[in-house]
This record gives structure tokens, C-alpha cells and sequence, in this order.
């Protein structure tokens, strides 16, 4: 690959990056005004539908356009070019065949599908759910022409115009329902109403490009029908599956977590309440989450263009990646563990289920770290290895619900979820060290700036939840959330610069990365 094709493959890399950092943002923020307007028991019907919609969106984002860009690469290496009726239009014929497949399961099997996951009310939800399937392959396809070309704009510009849609729509229909509660259900299909018109406005903004950027290249008429069902059936769910690490998490939840919890001895409608209130925890996770790992992997963006190997050059890149990562994630998973009664007071209206929420914002640390390497490891071309990661946490989220939430309640979905995202971290982390043995992680953390940093901003929060009283007004709330949130995380974040924890290149990944480098002490790599 030569400079100016690496620069634009690293240039693509860092706009998709944005794009997700952007969606994921949104995704996050709505749920809190829905939330609001729904209360627990629509928070959790809506929670009960989001896992299938994320899983539609990132296949047609992440999985099945991969897929596409690795064959279309592997027939330029090979000599051959990509054509319409040869290779986009058989692909697109593969996706529509599996998707059709999910979509007629999904659409007969909703009222089972309902009924295991413990409320039969879901049945017209599930029903709805299905079409969005039906999309995937319009999108998929033509998210893969483009990035076989290395041109990403379009996929970052549908990403963004589908979320945005999406959550525009979310918050109406939460609206509408305060002023109509007599169905709280309906937020649901809304949800997915909105998903799908948010996946045509997506389709939308990439045939805008496509206009514009149109081929006329006529190439190999044999169509191996046989590479494309194995590519796009492995590479793509492989693909997605490493970006699907929180979904699939929740996916758990939703079929395991009422039932669980009326075992546990809840009556159904307690259950669907306690779930919303523990669904809470979501979109905390995914915004800290999204600043734990966002910052780390800007470190790494030639990973984006080359075969890294024992001996490669970025070892420092990598581990400074997953040093950022941790450094950050532990000091926004302590943080929000002690502000959480009144974060979760402010956001959601009280403080239930704080307790069983301190013990989930821990996966804030574990995806944080996860993701990151996860990221890195796939950037050296393990993608089915990470994807097995990844079914393994399912697996252990799973049976840790079965297990632990009819003894403990909601706590045990919490201990279950860590525990997943502990055990996938631990298997991610050695297999990179197998990989990198140079990397030496562990070692090269400053622990005893983590300590007097993290002690740090303890003493602080204390101190401020001492000399104030407890606010009763929303309003003097979020004032005092934000000024200690933002003080603490200040705190936190000059100590580790005074401590140097961080180097200049490090640093300036940051925002306001001038200014952090004036506070900081240099420390040698």
C-alpha cells in the first residue's frame, strides 16, 4: 500500500471513528429524556426491543459492509475487478436470503419470542421488529461499494443522518406518549417505526453518493456463489459480532431477566418495573464507555492500514492506547460510583436501584478496556478469534442471570454482567499479550498515581458531600452534579498530569490538548 492510499485509509478510519463517537453520544442522551417521559415501565419496554434494533444497525454498519471490502480487496490482489451483476448484486442476493430468513422467523415465532422473554405484550413490537431486518442488505451493500473504494464519507454521513433520525423520532413518540399513557406499549413500535425510517434515511443519504460517484467497470462473469454465502456468513457476523460487545449483554437481559426475577419473587409488573430501573445503567456505561475508549484509539490509527507482528513498531502506539483507556475508565467507573445516588436522582427522577447500579457502572472499566483491545487485536486481522470472545461473555452473562438473579434480584444481573465483561477482558488481554509479549501492560501502569489520583478525587466528592446538603430541587441538582462531576473528574485528571502518567503525544489526542501539556510532567517513555 502506498503513502497517499494509507493516508486515506487512516484519514477513512478516523472519520468512521467520529461518526461512531457522534452516534453513540446520541444514542445515549436520548434514552435519559425517554426515560423521563415514559417512566421505568416504558424505559423497559423500549430496552426490551433495543437490543434486536442495535444488533440490525451494526450488521448493516460494521459486519456485512466489511465482509463486502474484504472480498472486493482480496479480487484486486488476485487481479480481478468487482461488477454489478458479478459481485454486488450476488452479494446483495446472499444478504437478502439470510435476512428474509431472520425476518420470516422473527415475524411468525414474536409471540413465542414474547412469551420467552416473559411478556406476551411484546408480541406487536417483536412483529414490527422484523422488518428492519428487511433493510439490511440495501444498506450493507451499499456501505461495502464505497469502502471498497476507501472512500468512508458516505458510511460516516448515512451513520450519522440514521441515528439522528432515529433519536428525533424516539423522543417524539416518548412525548406523545406522556400526553397519551393509555398504552405504554406503543413506545415500542415507535422505536422501531423510528429505527426503520431512520435506516431509509441512511439508504437515502448514500444513494445521494452514489449518483455521484457511479462505475462502469465489467469484469469476471463467474460468480463463486459458495466464497460469497462463507465470506458474508462468517466475516460479517464475525465482524459485527466485535462490535456488539454491550448489545449482546443486554440481548441476555431481555429473555432472561423477568423471568429471573420472578423466581426471584416479584409479581410481573414489579419485574418489568425493576428491569427499567436497572436498564438505567445503560446508557451510563455507553457514554462512559465511548469516552473510555474513543480518546485510546486515536493512539492506534496505523492500525488501520498495516499487518502489525511480534516486532512491529507500535507496540508503544498499542500500549499507550490501553494505558489511556484504563487511566481514564477507572477514574469515570470510581467516579460515578460515588456521585451514582445523585446522578441517578438527576437523570432518572430518583435514586432506586442505586446499589445494584454502583456494582454495573464497573463494566464502564471492563468495556472501556475490552473494546479498546478488542479494536487492536482485530486491527491485526484476529477477527474470529475476538468474535469468540465475545459469544463466550454472552454465554457467561447468560447463564449468570439464570443463576444469580433469582437469588439476588437485579444485583445478580449486575454481578452477571461484570463478571461476563471481566472474563472477556482477561481473555482479550492474553490473547494480545500472546500476540505482543513486548507490551508488558500491567508493568508499565503507574499504580501509585492511579492510587493518589483516584484517593484524591475521593477526598474531594467527600468533602463536597459533607459541607452540602442534600438538594432538594432538580433544578439546584443538576448544578451541583455538574460542578462536582466536572471538579472531580478536574481533580482526577491534573493529578495523574502532575503524577506524569501521560506523555506529550498522549496528551495531545486530548481536547485541549495545549493547555494539559502546560499542567503535565514529562515522563520518559
Amino acid at each position: 500500500m502506498d503513502e497517499n492510499a494509507h493516508n486515506k485509509l487512516v484519514k477513512g478510519a478516523l472519520l468512521l471513528t467520529l461518526a461512531g463517537f457522534l452516534s453513540k453520544l446520541l444514542s445515549a442522551g436520548y434514552r435519559v429524556p425517554l426515560q423521563n417521559l415514559t417512566g421505568d415501565m416504558g424505559f423497559y419496554i423500549y430496552q426490551q426491543v433495543y437490543p434486536f434494533l442495535a444488533i440490525a444497525m451494526i450488521v448493516a454498519l460494521y459486519g456485512f459492509p466489511s465482509a463486502i471490502s474484504k472480498m472486493g480487496a482480496d479480487f484486486k490482489e488476485q487481479g480481478k475487478g468487482v461488477s454489478l451483476r458479478s459481485f454486488y448484486l450476488p452479494v446483495f442476493l446472499v444478504m437478502l436470503l439470510m435476512m428474509g430468513s431472520i425476518f420470516l422467523f422473527m415475524f411468525f415465532n414474536a409471540e413465542e419470542m414474547a412469551v420467552w422473554a416473559g411478556d406476551i405484550g411484546l408480541t406487536r413490537t417483536y412483529e414490527l421488529t422484523a422488518f428492519t431486518f428487511l433493510l439490511i442488505p440495501f444498506s450493507a451493500v451499499l456501505r461495502g461499494v464505497f469502502q471498497n473504494r476507501q472512500f468512508m464519507k458516505p458510511t460516516a454521513y448515512s451513520q450519522i443522518g440514521e441515528q439522528l433520525t432515529r433519536v428525533i423520532l424516539i423522543v417524539a413518540a416518548s412525548i406523545w406518549v406522556y400526553t397519551h399513557p393509555e398504552d405504554l406499549y406503543t413506545i415500542g413500535q415507535a422505536a422501531v417505526i423510528a429505527s426503520i425510517i431512520g435506516a431509509l434515511m441512511g439508504i437515502a443519504v448514500l444513494l445521494t453518493f452514489v449518483c455521484r460517484h457511479r462505475s462502469s467497470k465489467k469484469q469476471q462473469l463467474v460468480i463463486p456463489w459458495k466464497y460469497y454465502v462463507k465470506t458474508v456468513l462468517v466475516l460479517g457476523i464475525a465482524a459485527a459480532l466485535n462490535h456488539m460487545v454491550l448489545i449482546i449483554i443486554q440481548f441476555a437481559d431481555t429473555f432472561t431477566l423477568i423471568p429471573g426475577l420472578q423466581e426471584f419473587g416479584l409479581s410481573k409488573r414489579e419485574a418489568k418495573v425493576a428491569k427499567g430501573v436497572f436498564d438505567r445503567g445503560q446508557p451510563l456505561i455507553q457514554l462512559g464507555t465511548v469516552l473510555g475508549s474513543s480518546f485510546a484509539l486515536a493512539l492506534v490509527p496505523a492500525l488501520s492500514g498495516k499487518k502489525i507482528n511480534r516486532s512491529s513498531p507500535f507496540d508503544d502506539s498499542i500500549r499507550s492506547a490501553l494505558h489511556t483507556s484504563f487511566y481514564l475508565a477507572v477514574g469515570a467507573t470510581v467516579g460515578l460510583v460515588l456521585i451514582f445516588p445523585e446522578a441517578n436522582a438527576l437523570l432518572f427522577q430518583n435514586d432506586a436501584g442505586t446499589g445494584s447500579l454502583r456494582i454495573l457502572v464497573v463494566a464502564i472499566l471492563l468495556s472501556s478496556v475490552g473494546i479498546t483491545a478488542a479494536s487492536i487485536l482485530q486491527g491485526m486481522g484476529y477477527i474470529k478469534r475476538t468474535a469468540g470472545f465475545v459469544l463466550i461473555a454472552f454465554f457467561l452473562k447468560w447463564t449468570g442471570n439464570q443463576v444469580l438473579v433469582p437469588l439476588f434480584g437485579i444485583t445478580g444481573s449486575a454481578v452477571a454482567t461484570v463478571f461476563g465483561l471481566a472474563a472477556f477482558v482477561v481473555m482479550i488481554i492474553i490473547a494480545l499479550k500472546r500476540k505482543l509479549p513486548a507490551l508488558n501492560l500491567l508493568n508499565h501502569l503507574n499504580w501509585s498515581a492511579i492510587v493518589i489520583a483516584l484517593t484524591g478525587m475521593a477526598v474531594f466528592l467527600a468533602g463536597m458531600d459533607y459541607l452540602f446538603e442534600p438538594v432538594a430541587s432538580r433544578a439546584s441538582l443538576l448544578f451541583y452534579v455538574l460542578f462536582i462531576s466536572t471538579a472531580g473528574a478536574t481533580v482526577y485528571l491534573v493529578l495523574l498530569l502532575r503524577l506524569g502518567v501521560f506523555t506529550k503525544k498522549e496528551l495531545s489526542m486530548f481536547p485541549f490538548a495545549g493547555v494539559l501539556t502546560r499542567i503535565h510532567k514529562e515522563r520518559d517513555l
